[in-house]
């Protein structure tokens, strides 16, 4: 059974001032196609799609120095968002300037490929930190990127051999703020804080106008949480068969005071890494309703006079439900409520199919 996975590898260093060149013209060819479709629009209310935008780029890529298949990828891509975004005019691709567009080269499938231990795409050779062993896998699509240090990355979608998970444990878990994320076993990923930790470092970097700095300082403070939260994902998956997790939104979060805390602990790229790992091990992975979990007793079922509830409720880390007895844990009850939830819902389809 096979399973798309994406890897991504550092490019060297030497070949940043031909990317740069490469995402420049990626970018001409976006704001023209930008251009041509708001004029349909205006002009003869007429959707451009994808395969009408094709003739308006034919043969312009030898001119560019770009493959001949990357330009019918970008006009894709254009298409694409213009719809998600419902607009008639997406935002421009800046290559210069304060507010320029990270470089992004995308690769149609078959236009790169390993050759000489080095990946091969529109005629050059590009040099990369093999991390994963690229010449094991086939290439399918890919594209070259840059983050906001001026790194640039490949990135490549190929085809691999799904490792089924051997696990049986069923585990709810509860994402909140004091511990990042709580599970039904009473299994926790603490919150490390990487953002406020660098936060005052942040600060002086920013004051002096280093902008050098201040990326690298983000960019830690990134590779930092990524790096706990795919340690946290991968042992669970090791060991379970199911994985239920609340659906708290992070989103709506970020529009309150606690902004900065939720951004910092990273809840939605918890639940993105745990989706595809699960995908890839052949786990059941579910997000459920959250709604009264945390004050609905997980022994009894019932929601005692004496719960948390509300905005003052929140402080309020242990409490004892007044109907059976049973002292909960705040998160750890909420978890063993979301994990009975979604046995409920698992059981329900099963019946239904």
């Amino acid at each position: 059974m096979k399973a798309t996975k994406s890897l991504r590898v550092r490019v060297r260093d030497k070949h940043a001032a031909l990317l740069k060149q490469m995402a420049r013209q990626v970018n001409l060819v976006w704001n023209y196609l930008n251009e041509l479709s708001r004029r349909s629009i205006k002009e003869r209310r007429i959707f451009l799609s994808e395969y009408d935008l094709h003739p308006y780029t034919k043969g312009a890529g030898k001119a560019l120095g770009l493959h001949s298949q990357t330009l019918q990828v970008i006009a894709g891509e254009y298409v694409t968002r213009r719809k998600q975004f419902k607009k008639a005019k997406l935002n421009w691709r800046k290559s210069g300037g304060s507010r320029r567009s990270l470089g992004w080269i995308p690769i149609n499938t078959g236009a790169a490929c390993w050759k000489t231990g080095q990946v091969y795409h529109n005629g050059h050779f590009f040099k990369v930190w093999d991390s994963y062993g690229l010449a094991g896998y086939r290439f399918r699509s890919a594209n070259f990127s840059e983050d906001a240090r001026g790194r640039w990355y490949f990135n490549v979608a190929v085809d691999v051999d799904v490792q089924v998970s051997y696990g049986q444990e069923a585990i709810g878990i509860d994402l909140g703020l004091k511990t990042v994320a709580t599970c039904s076993d009473a299994t926790v990923l603490k919150n490390s804080r990487f953002y406020r930790d660098l936060e005052p470092a942040l600060a002086i970097a920013q004051r002096a106008g280093k902008k050098a700095r201040t990326r690298a300082i983000h960019a830690k403070i990134a590779n930092r949480r990524k790096d706990a939260l795919h340690k946290f994902s991968r042992a669970l998956v090791e060991r379970c068969g199911l994985i239920v997790v609340g659906d708290v939104s992070s989103q709506k979060l970020t529009k309150t005071t606690m902004a900065k805390s939720v951004l910092d602990a990273g809840w939605g790229q918890l639940k993105t890494m745990l989706a595809y790992k699960c995908d890839h091990a052949g786990i059941v992975f579910k997000v459920i309703g959250e709604a009264y979990t945390t004050q609905t007793c997980s022994c009894c079922g019932a929601l005692p006079d004496s719960r948390p509830r509300g905005i003052a409720g929140l402080g309020i880390r242990e409490w004892t439900c007044c109907d059976c007895g049973a002292v909960h844990d705040r998160d750890v009850n909420a978890a063993r409520n979301i994990l009975a939830v979604g046995l409920d819902r698992l059981a329900g389809e099963k019946v239904a199919a």
